[in-house]
């Protein structure tokens, strides 16, 4: 295991971020396969934040380098009533992974369920990435065995 930086700390993301978010949302997207958009990922994110669509928590560690982020989107559960936030996207500097940002991001996020009074979090993540799926079961995820999800796509991939 990687040590964790030293003074690592989980800030919400505002605007004024974006220049930080870029490089680190351009490299989850290339881990799930896609090809670089720097243009793209600026617009994407800057819209999400401009619309109050998503939250998105950055770690930062010293001195202020932008390390990883988490972003959630609200969605509500009609069987309990109850919002519910959709952690969809996670990701870690290459550099940095298995020390600890990752499960600190997560902690974050499920603080932010709780403060804001949600139901709790959802996710999905590959099937292959088996790190992600011990982290999360190590942090108290719990796999979905109730459900089958599925998905329908209404443009080409």
């Amino acid at each position: 295991m990687v040590a964790e930086p030293a003074n690592v700390r989980i800030v919400r993301a505002g605007h004024e971020d974006l220049d930080d978010l870029v490089p680190l949302f351009d490299g989850y997207r290339q881990f799930y396969g896609q090809r670089s958009d720097f243009d793209g990922a600026r617009a994407f994110l800057g819209e999400r934040l401009r619309r109050s669509e998503s939250v998105i928590y950055v770690a930062r560690s010293d001195p202020d380098a932008p390390v990883g982020f988490t972003q959630l989107y609200p969605s509500f559960s009609s069987v309990s009533m109850k919002a519910i936030w959709i952690l969809n996207d996670l990701f870690v500097r290459h550099d940095l992974r298995r020390s600890g940002v990752a499960r600190r991001l997560l902690e974050r996020a499920a603080q932010h369920a709780i403060e804001t009074g949600a139901r709790g979090l959802w996710l999905a993540t590959g099937v292959a990435n088996v790190a992600a799926q011990r982290l999360y079961e190590s942090s108290g995820w719990r796999r979905d065995s109730e459900f089958q999800h599925y998905y329908l796509l209404t443009e080409p991939p």
